[in-house]
């Protein structure tokens, strides 16, 4: 279900179940437990996920897993939550190159990612009411945040599926690339991270977070500054100031 490779210091995590990369209880456990092990890794410093094929990113949960059966539902989505909040949450920038359908938990799996790269053909959508369901995988509340309670009402409440040029309009993905070019373009995104200080964009990241979580604007400000001086304890602080000065690239430890 879940593929991984580190080359340098990106992970590529391919959705590997076709034929359309649905969800599994096993596949997000496979999938938490390896963003854990990324976590770890200190040489990892942006993780790249799509899904296997040309047709899907994901198309959700494998309703076949729980059927109408309600203890297994809810072992279900308990998984579903502590995965997308270990990615949501994974130390490292997460890019999702979404290369198709993104429906229901797949899209979910994506708002928990950083940045969203989709290809032209990729269409998104919430579709859990249709079959009685809701979106409970981080839907309901990451989906306002990024594109406006407007539009997330239009996508969930009256199973409005968009398009990649709507995608990017309202704020659902930060780039569109031709079919077959999505991997690249999270890959060329991916090396870009990689030239910046890891504990820097660690650090930029947890305090977006906090923005996002709704900490108050003077502790935030106050946290930004404290954070800003915890990077003076890190060498590569040194490293990055030294080499601008010294006009050549820095050479970055994260330890």
């Amino acid at each position: 279900m879940i593929k991984h490779e580190t080359r340098g210091h990106t992970a590529f995590i391919t959705l590997d179940n076709p034929p359309a990369n649905t969800w599994t209880p096993e596949g997000l456990r496979a999938l938490e437990t390896l963003i854990a092990q990324l976590n770890e890794d200190r040489g990892v410093y942006v993780a790249v996920i799509t899904g296997t094929g040309t047709k899907f990113f994901s198309a959700g949960a494998d309703l076949k897993s729980f059927a109408g059966d309600k203890v297994l539902a809810r072992h279900f989505i308990a998984r579903f939550g502590a995965t997308f909040e270990a990615l949501m949450n994974a130390r490292f920038v997460t890019i999702a190159a979404i290369n198709g359908y993104a429906m229901g938990g797949g899209l979910e799996c994506t708002l928990a990612c950083d940045v969203r790269i989709a290809e032209a053909h990729a269409q998104m959508g919430l579709p859990e009411p249709a079959v009685g369901l809701l979106p409970a995988g981080s839907g309901t509340q990451m989906l306002p945040w990024l594109v406006g309670e407007g539009w997330a009402k239009r996508m969930i409440l009256t199973n409005e599926r968009v398009d990649a040029p709507t995608a990017l309009r309202i704020g659902l993905v930060q780039e569109v690339v031709e079919a077959g070019k999505g991997l690249a373009a999270a890959t060329a995104m991916a090396e870009r991270v990689a030239t910046l200080s890891p504990r820097a964009v660690e650090f930029c990241k947890s305090l977006i977070h906090n923005a996002r979580n709704g900490i108050p604007r003077r502790a935030g400000l106050a946290l930004e500054r404290e954070r800003f001086m915890d990077l003076f304890d890190h060498g590569d602080t040194a490293e990055g100031v030294s080499a601008f000065l010294e006009k050549r690239k820095p050479e970055w430890k994260n330890t």
